[in-house]
């Protein structure tokens, strides 16, 4: 422990339900001045080794989008490796808009796999983040569609409302959960956390002893934040009596490192600044209505695209053929100096998702468009020698990333809430590409431009 109380080793491990979700967690601890490194698999010793000082480790993960029944193989050795690691605090993010159901990717199912491994007396779940406009109120979840949009409540909400494999039809979180769980669920909500820290801790104990398990809190404002922050690392401890294990969004990393800072231990780091670049790739897998609004931007103001044809690439005896084409097309047009856009939609209505879906199972689906987005990409980098990527969508990240080689990522600086600029660490080939990772719903209309000149979004102006 440090002179002010605050202890001077690992302070949380955390393991991201898909992958953009996971830089978004490390982007909001290293802005808070807490090195922290985010793993494609577990790290062993050695790799750790390669990171000094480290305050947090993560690991990239995709069950999100995983069979709940096919969750435990995947989920069982990622706790035991976290645990072996010591933290304070580990924590099972989940994506911002809380992506799950029944029968895929889980969130409750993932909590029970994770007390198994952890003795903790409680839960806690903060879901909102007010820096990605996601906001916790009475129980009920709300989130913007993309930056620029007007506020909905979750179960009326353009995308989620309609997403093709996890639809939120229920915004109230503790009636969505206590369907993935038979553990009791309870909430703080923002009157309780207003009446101040003994009434907020005398209300998360009133909770305890009636048997609750699950604690979701209410997240409106940075004061709801700090107030949340400090409660629930009051209950962390000290790791030589296990973890306290956490579930929810980035939230729960912005609550504790807002308390941290107005305690004065902890002191956010330099500002960063990163340039701008002639050329960028990216290769996109997203089919939200934000990316293909980015997309359109970015081609009304220079950028050229390469459509995929997603079937071509569902088929065996033409897969090979439409990758090559794709990887000559985009190839050629970065030599001639355009910065260029791969994608496999533009928008839910894109005819190619439903032709897509007429030879591909869902649950395969985003595996097989993920590695043939990643073939692509590393192929274009090997011919192009670019040395800034960016993907986009949750699950196809995952894959890209598996594919093109990467073992490991650190944030450069800020691009978008959600989605900084990193810089990948893997074999000779992509060693120190510069490369960002751009959820479905994160980021401005000029997204896409700002990754080529290397400018932050305005809500990131101050951070």
């Amino acid at each position: 422990m440090t002179s002010s109380g605050f202890p001077n080793d690992l302070l949380l491990a955390y393991y991201g339900d898909d992958f953009t979700g996971s830089t978004d967690v490390m982007e909001s601890l290293t802005y808070a001045g807490l090195r922290t490194v985010l793993f494609v698999d577990p790290p062993t010793d050695a790799q750790l080794e390669r990171f000094q000082d480290l305050r947090a480790v993560g690991v990239a993960g995709s069950t999100r989008s995983t069979l709940t029944a096919d969750m435990e193989p995947i989920l069982g050795p990622v706790w035991q490796r976290l645990a072996q690691l010591r933290p304070h605090i580990v924590h099972y993010k989940t994506c911002s808009t809380f992506d799950s159901s029944v029968d895929i990717g889980s969130i409750g199912h993932a909590i029970d796999l994770a007390l198994k491994q952890f003795d903790s007396a409680w839960v806690p779940l903060v879901v909102g983040a007010p820096v990605l406009q996601r906001f916790c109120i009475f129980g009920n979840l709300f989130a913007r569609s993309g930056l620029d949009s007007d506020m909905f409540r979750l179960d009326r909400h353009p995308t989620m409302m309609k997403h093709p494999i996890t639809p939120m039809e229920e915004a109230d979180l503790r009636i969505h959960l206590q369907s993935q769980t038979q553990r009791r669920i309870g909430l703080v909500d923002v009157l309780q956390i207003a009446q101040g820290h003994n009434a907020l801790e005398a209300r998360v104990q009133e909770l305890l002893d009636s048997g609750v398990e699950l604690v979701i809190f209410d997240t409106l404002t940075e004061d709801h934040l700090a107030a949340i922050g400090r409660v629930i690392w009051e209950q962390a401890g000290n790791p030589s009596n296990g973890a306290l294990f956490t579930a929810g969004s980035s939230g729960l990393e912005y609550a504790l490192t807002t308390y941290w800072q107005r305690q004065g231990w902890i002191d956010p780091p330099p500002p960063v600044t990163w340039t701008g670049v002639d050329t960028v790739i990216a290769v996109s897998g997203s089919a939200s209505p934000v990316t293909a609004n980015q997309i359109e931007y970015a081609l009304a103001h220079g950028f050229l695209e390469v459509p995929v044809d997603t079937p071509a690439l569902a088929d065996p005896h033409r897969k090979s053929k439409e990758k090559e084409r794709v990887v000559s097309c985009a190839t050629e047009l970065l030599q001639d100096g355009f910065s260029v856009i791969v994608h496999t939609a533009r928008g839910p209505q894109d005819p190619r998702i439903q032709a897509t879906a007429a030879l591909l199972d869902r649950s395969v689906s985003g595996q097989v468009l993920g590695n043939a987005l990643g073939d692509i990409l590393r192929e274009i980098l090997r011919r192009s020698g670019l040395k800034r990527a960016v993907t986009t969508g949750g699950d196809t990240s995952a894959f890209v990333a598996r594919r093109i080689g990467v073992q490991a990522l650190e944030v450069i600086g800020p691009l978008a809430p959600g989605s900084p600029m990193c810089r990948v660490f893997g074999d000779a080939a992509i060693n120190d590409l510069e490369m960002t990772f751009k959820g479905g719903q994160v980021g401005n209309l000029d997204y896409f431009l700002r990754v080529r000149s290397g400018t932050r979004s305005p809500e990131q102006t101050s951070n």
